[in-house]
């Protein structure tokens, strides 16, 4: 049997089940593990170490007395630090929330699994808010969670800690959030399974937003069972969440293990140059090894280019997110690190017309990929292009937010799962997406499962160093812009309640008023002055 804190949460449920582990056991394991390498990881920012042995050990009672309520109940989790729990601070890695008083309520997705009988051990490392610009700054309250495969390197952001805690055995599992890629690329840094669901098919009550229509919540797991699992216990409609999905819930571990025989998957190989060699090498493989299953594989390509899927993506997340952010920005934008603050400051530059064209644009993009997706059972593309970067080398980093087809999915709302494809020569993983149908999860799974079954790759588990090396800190010098430039940032500035700028923050806000108008003219224009909008007012409401 494996170190209990390297369990998938299929085996703990079982030998939980059978009353050969008690939860305490597993909990006290657990607490060891973070107390022996979460010094090296920093994959929590709160360790519940007394809430989760009371939890513990009522499980056991439970368990003992014949009140087993299935394969969660017993299992150790941890949840990014924007999900709200009573009782508990939620800081979402910000200054701006250090001190805060305890939420009165807590995420329904985090309710679900206690009362599946999970057991939370803490809450873990973020972005802050779940959100910035892709590089890490080092100027948070919290150190920057590092890769268990090589602490040098980054985890892939936003849900920092979650990926961490998984792959070095501080959580069986994690639930993060993903706007952009934010469970996927923590998940492919780290060598796990991430699944974005369809959205609405988690309920996002009570989970601090990041951008109202492209946020999901969703979990980080060391296997696919694990995340069947999870979702099954997560998923369905939740009246506390607007956009929150009626579709019915299935039971996802049934037809887990059916194959792939007969199933047409269409695999996307051509999305640019930027793909690391070793990522498109592993892409082929994979299909080939689903091939090799019985699946029939059809080359297919994305109906736009993925340049067009990102600028939309930015606009809509920049704009939303400034609209949540924007009073703490003008006020108490100092208390901010650098990351979140030039996010702000690229939604504080974008222009109300080209976030409706992008909101128009979206639903074009939306309507054509589900037109390709409906003709596969299941789409098989790339995730993130590189593998994690080093902290060591800060130039680096961006890209790897940046260079990804992750953003795609958000825009149009279908399922999107990371896999584990492999590792590189330097033992880095690899990873694919795996996409589906609205609501067909199921699917999703069955066809990651077909290729875990596979390929020997959740047997190689990371061997922590014992020490972490120190990052490199990213150049913090100012954009070049002219002094023409400079006057027209000033001038904005101050006309929309902006004030007292640094120098450094009068050019920043010049290089990104360009950059975000860039963005904003290459979203196509709709011809029909009557296609409205991907989200629009509607009633009755709900």
């Amino acid at each position: 049997m494996s170190a209990l804190h390297h369990l998938s949460v299929a085996e703990a449920g079982r030998l939980i089940g059978a009353r050969k582990l008690s939860p305490v056991e597993l909990v006290a394991a657990m607490l060891d593990r973070i107390e022996a390498v979460d010094g090296r990881l920093n994959s929590y920012v709160l360790v519940l170490a007394e809430r989760a042995m009371r939890a513990a050990r009522a499980a056991e009672a439970e368990i003992m007395a014949g009140g087993w309520r299935g394969p969660l109940h017993g299992i150790p989790f941890g949840i990014k630090d924007n999900y709200h729990v009573a009782g508990l601070p939620t800081t979402g890695g910000s200054r701006l929330m250090q001190g805060g008083a305890p939420e009165a309520e807590t995420a329904t997705i985090v309710a679900r699994l206690e009362q599946a009988g999970a057991i939370l051990m803490g809450k873990l490392n973020t972005w802050e808010y779940g959100t910035g610009d892709g590089q890490v700054y080092h100027d948070l309250p919290y150190p920057v969670a590092r890769n268990p495969w090589d602490l040098a390197r980054f985890t892939g952001g936003s849900s920092t800690g979650a990926g961490a805690s998984v792959a070095g055995g501080t959580a069986l599992f994690a639930l993060g959030s993903d706007t952009g890629g934010s469970i996927r690329l923590p998940a492919a840094a780290c060598g796990l399974q991430g699944l974005k669901p369809t959205f609405g098919r988690n309920s996002r009550a009570a989970c601090l937003p990041n951008c109202w229509s492209l946020d999901h919540t969703g979990a980080l797991t060391w296997t696919v069972e694990d995340q069947a699992i999870v979702l099954g216990a997560t998923a369905g409609h939740d009246h506390r969440d607007p956009s929150s999905a009626t579709a019915p819930v299935g039971d996802y571990r049934k037809g887990l293990h059916e194959g792939v025989r007969g199933l047409v998957i269409g695999i996307v190989r051509d999305l640019g140059d930027d793909l690391d060699p070793a990522m498109r090498e592993a892409l082929a493989e994979a299909g080939a090894q689903l091939a090799e299953a019985g699946a029939i594989l059809r080359e297919v390509a994305l109906p736009a280019p993925l340049a067009t899927y990102q600028a939309v993506a930015w606009t809509i997340n920049w704009a939303e997110s400034f609209s949540i952010h924007e009073q703490d920005f003008l006020a108490r934008r100092a208390l901010m690190g650098r990351a979140l603050r030039t996010k702000m400051t690229a939604g504080f530059c974008v222009r109300a017309v080209d976030y409706l064209a992008a909101l128009r644009e979206r639903r074009r993009l939306a309507l054509a990929t589900d037109a390709l997706v409906r003709s596969v059972d299941a789409l098989l593309l790339p995730g993130a292009f590189h593998v994690a970067p080093s902290l060591r080398e800060p130039g680096t980093v961006p890209a790897f937010t940046r260079d990804t087809a992750c953003s795609v999915f958000n825009l149009t709302g279908h399922p999107a799962l990371s896999l584990c494809t492999g590792f590189d020569a330097g033992g880095l993983p690899l990873n694919a997406q795996i996409v589906g149908r609205y609501f067909d999860e199921a699917t999703v799974l069955r066809v990651a499962q077909a290729y875990e079954a596979a390929t020997p790759w959740r047997a190689r588990k990371p061997d922590l160093a014992p020490h972490a090396p120190e990052p490199t800190m990213p150049d913090s010098t100012p954009p070049s812009v002219t002094p023409e430039q400079l006057a027209d940032a000033e001038r904005y500035a101050t006309r929309y309640g902006l004030s007292a700028l640094s120098r450094a923050e009068v050019a920043e806000l010049a290089a990104l008023l360009d950059r975000t108008a860039a963005a904003g003219l290459a979203i196509p224009r709709q011809s029909s002055k009557e296609d409205e909008p991907a989200h629009v007012f509607r009633v009755p409401l709900r």
